[in-house]
């Protein structure tokens, strides 16, 4: 990364892209941040707060389709990594049309922003759930076909492509990361671990897919951060970087752990229809990244799940404070 990149990210006021903001911040490159968000639910000004007066950051709410916004904001950078979408499986089956709008259609304005303004890197943050379900102890690696399930992974993938594709016809420099699953604090609580900590911590039903077998793999969102800013600085044009850690659990496992922790009994478990088109198991093979750029994840699972239990037992405020403006969201939307 060079001194004083100008780096645009979009969907910056989410839990993955607060956090990498806050990482990139950190780092000792200098750096200027734009921060595109249209804020919706999950989007939380709040996740930034303590950023929000830094000179080397500047917040624009907007949508990454408003072609006019992307281009103006696209000519005063250097870098774009697009961590923008939408990305809950459950929405994405009740109302694909969104997930259609923002993950692909979004992602084309942004990549012929980039194109037009001659972007030296263009980061996709994309997901191991492109890849489907893997049996067994095998694990994909970059080269795995694509096999998506939902509506919101067929739109990952189809951004993967599209991203691809803008480095095989135009020569765009686009590098693309898919990510297991992310934990940690500030995570929306539709998520499954803040919403099994959340439910827990009330003694209200924690509700467990299927036969809760489902298996994941877990990273902590600082880990994913620093492989991002990897990605940034060293990773090559046309390149798939899986970012994994090798946490394999299974939705039960995740659930009794957590209820342990609380000093919950398991007769809080509730096991509810299984969601359509569930995945058995994700499980990505890193070894690329450690190899090629030299991350790889430090914080041990036990010891980060610890951790964001107690950050949500702490901050009651800052997870009212997300219900109450979903809530708001959902009255303005209802009486537009």
């Amino acid at each position: 990364m060079a001194s004083n990149s100008r780096i645009l990210i979009t969907g910056g006021s989410g839990f993955i892209g607060s956090w990498l903001i806050r990482h990139l911040l950190s780092a000792q490159t200098p750096v200027e941040i734009t921060n595109l968000d249209l804020l919706t639910y999950a989007g939380n000004p709040e996740n930034l707060k303590d950023v929000q007066h830094d000179p080397r950051y500047r917040f624009v709410q907007g949508d990454i389709c408003d072609e006019a916004l992307v281009g103006r904001l696209m000519a005063d950078a250097d870098i774009c990594v697009n961590v923008a979408a939408q990305t809950h499986v459950d929405r994405s089956i009740s109302g694909p049309g969104e997930f259609i709008r923002t993950n692909v259609l979004g992602t084309q304005v942004l990549l012929e922003a980039a194109r037009n303004n001659r972007i030296q890197k263009f980061v996709h943050i994309s997901t191991d759930e492109v890849y489907g379900s893997i049996e067994g102890t095998q694990k994909f690696t970059e080269t795995s076909p694509l096999d998506p399930s939902s509506p919101y992974s067929s739109s990952k993938a189809a951004a993967d492509l599209i991203a691809l594709s803008y480095w095989k016809t135009y020569g765009l420099p686009v590098c693309i990361t898919r990510c297991t699953n992310n934990y940690g604090p500030n995570q929306y609580p539709e998520k499954l671990i803040p919403l099994f900590i959340l439910n827990a911590s009330n003694d209200q039903p924690v509700p467990v897919y299927g036969d809760g077998l489902n298996v994941r793999d877990w990273i902590h969102v600082k880990d994913h951060s620093a492989g991002v800013s990897a990605v940034i600085e060293h990773g090559q044009p046309g390149q798939v970087y899986n970012i994994g850690s090798g946490n394999e659990y299974n939705n039960l496992e995740i659930t009794r752990l957590i209820l342990k922790t609380l000093g919950k009994p398991e007769q809080l478990i509730r096991f509810v229809t299984d969601r359509l088109g569930h995945d058995r198991r994700y499980a990505l093979d890193a070894t690329k990244i450690t190899r090629e750029l030299g991350w790889s994840n430090t914080i041990a699972f036990e010891q980060g799940l610890m951790e964001t239990i107690e950050w949500y037992q702490k901050n009651a405020e800052w997870v009212d404070g997300v219900r109450q403006r979903e809530q708001h969201q959902v009255a303005a939307s209802v009486s537009a």
